[in-house]
């Protein structure tokens, strides 16, 4: 399958799934910004890249508007290129407004995340010459307050069926990039690749997470990230 059908696959499967409380709210980016989704895939995605950054799920002001993986409103659509309409989540959280590429919140990890691949490759062309960046979970959860709720702390019988559909997602879309390295960004997407790819004879590792919970992150999470990355034999 291409990365689109992939995307639309997986979509379909988490769709089905219900989950209880404390979640009141889920968000599905690849349905209702599956324009702009889609775009970013299309346009960037590279057989054969060098290094897949895998992250956890969307995040409230990134992924959740405008579709694209840690997608901070401005980056996505003045350096990537990308911008079309958004849709409204089926049931939309008072305090978690869905405006798409009107949303004048900045998302913090996907600024430091495409921010220092802004500042180190340019352009996102000869960025995504050697990188790709995708979302283990497409899935965004919030509690009845607004407060986000992560995939890993989901009951056992909810968290199973959810991760088995973006286990088999990942490993479509590792077939098809063939990458040498399957990075996490974060320990939960360390694990789920090194669950998920049990067959893959690349090189798996992790990057730290660029959130502003991460006291590590907050003290220069671009230079972090370049030592992660060169530990692992990265040259950026």
């Amino acid at each position: 399958m291409t990365p689109v059908q992939i995307s639309r696959s997986l979509s379909k499967a988490v769709s089905t799934l219900s989950f209880g409380a404390p979640i009141t709210h889920v968000y599905n980016p690849l349905v209702y910004a599956a324009r702009s989704h889609e775009q970013y895939v299309k346009r960037f995605v590279q057989p054969e890249c060098e290094v897949l950054l895998l992250g956890m799920n969307p995040g409230p002001w990134g992924m959740a508007q405008t579709g694209v993986p840690f997608g901070e409103v401005a980056l996505v659509r003045d350096w990537m290129g990308i911008e079309a309409k958004v849709d409204k989540p089926v049931v939309e959280h008072p305090k978690r407004p869905v405006t798409g590429f009107a949303c004048t919140r900045s998302e913090v990890s996907g600024k430091r995340l495409w921010g220092w691949a802004q500042d180190r490759f340019g352009t996102p062309d000869d960025f995504f010459a050697r990188f790709y960046v995708h979302n283990y979970c497409p899935l965004s959860f919030m509690e009845e307050g607004g407060r986000n709720f992560t995939p890993d702390k989901l009951k056992v019988d909810e968290r199973a069926p959810l991760y088995e559909a973006c286990d088999e997602a990942l490993r479509q879309l590792v077939n098809y990039l063939q990458p040498e390295y399957v990075l996490g960004v974060g320990g939960f997407a360390e694990k789920r690749i090194r669950t998920a790819l049990v067959a893959y004879d690349g090189v798996i590792g992790r990057i730290l997470h660029p959130s502003p919970a991460s006291p590590a992150a907050n003290r220069g999470w671009a230079a972090l990230a370049e030592s992660d990355l060169a530990n692992l034999g990265i040259d950026v």
